[in-house]
Parts: C-alpha cells; structure tokens; sequence
C-alpha cells in the first residue's frame, strides 16, 4: 500500500495579503464616513436649534424691553405696553377674527404668549426640554397661523389678502423644525441635553427630555 505524505506548510516568511488589507482599508473608510456624516449632520442640527431659539428669545427680549426692533422704544411689556394687542387686533381674516380681538391685550394673552416665547427660546438654546419646546412651539405657530389665515384671497374689509401661499408660511416651517429638532435630540451637540437626561425627574418622565 502506497503512503502519501501530506504536504506541510512551512514555517517561512509570508507575505501579507493585500486583498485583505484593501477589504480592512475599505471598511475603515466606511466607518469614517459614517462618523463624519453623524457629526456633520449633529453640528447641522445643533446650530439650527441655536438659530431657532434665538428668534423665539430675541423675540421675547424685543417685546419685554421695547429695544426698538419689531418693539418701538418706550412701548415695551415693562413700559406697560401689551406684547398681543397690537398683532390680534390687526387680525383681519379667518374662522377666529373676532375671537382673537377679544383676546387681544388681556392679561393672561400677554402672560401665556411671553411665557411661551421665553419657554421655548430658553429651551432651544440650553438643549434641554426639546419635546416640551416642540409641543408648545406648535401650539403657539399653530395659532398664529390661523390668525394670519394664508389661504384667504381677501380680508374681511375685501382688500386683497397679499397672501403669497394658501397653505405653507414660516409659522409652519417653524412647526416642522421644532419637531425635526426634538425627533433628532439636536440638544446633545453644542447642549446641555446629556445632563439634563440624567436628572432624576427627567428620567422619570421621559417626555420632558
């Protein structure tokens, strides 16, 4: 019976495989890639957030100080002036027209109305209470969109409306950007949201993160 001696590798020097170190290249260049987008879309979205609660808290600042701005100078909250008076009573179209009049210049308008600017600015800014910020922002952007009425051609005296689009204005756009900002937890980049999650009543309550 004839015995075959099965071959041994030896022990030798080899050279590495280049296939393999191309597939090992290739998959860190994937990696990377995924980590530049996550960080570019995070700074992205962080600095959409700052951006959004500067206008909600410059907003408040303006109508609290009369800094003279959308705000005439002397006409502030602190000087007495109303921050909702003038914007619902120029209210001229609309299924709410005479409901927004007879809010306009009450005191729990004005409160509710700061508050929700101040709320919602201060928010943005920190990171912290995104969901919180989304649901109150779009009440508030609701609102004035319904009191600003795109789709109507006319105002209720029959002069045109000047409505640019019957449906989309920047109080909607406003209303998807506070949602897209709590969806996307844009409060961990450049915020304070990684600590405010680790407060006790926080983790308790999960919508207030």
């Amino acid at each position: 019976m004839a015995v075959h001696e099965h071959p041994h590798r030896s022990p030798g020097f080899h050279l590495p495989s280049i296939r393999r170190n191309r597939t090992a290249s290739a998959s860190e260049s994937a990696v990377s890639a995924r980590t530049d987008t996550h960080t570019a879309r995070a700074y992205a979205f962080a600095s959409l957030r700052l951006l959004t609660g500067f206008v909600f808290l410059w907003a408040f600042l303006d109508k609290t100080f009369g800094l003279g701005y959308a705000t005439p100078t002397g006409k502030g909250w602190i000087d007495g002036g109303s921050p909702t008076k003038g914007f619902l009573s120029s209210v001229a179209a609309g299924p709410m027209e005479s409901t927004f009049h007879s809010w306009a210049g009450d005191t729990w308008a004005d409160w509710l109305f700061m508050l929700g600017l101040l709320g919602v600015g201060v928010a943005l800014m920190a990171g912290v209470a995104l969901r919180f910020a989304a649901v109150a922002g779009t009440v508030m952007m609701a609102l004035m969109w319904v009191a600003e009425w795109p789709p109507a051609k006319h105002l209720s005296d029959g002069s045109p409306s000047m409505s640019t689009n019957p449906f989309v204005d920047y109080h909607l756009v406003y209303a998807v950007v506070l949602i897209a900002l709590a969806a996307a937890s844009a409060g961990d980049t450049l915020g304070l949201a990684r600590v405010w999650a680790k407060l006790p009543l926080v983790r308790r309550s999960r919508w207030l993160r």
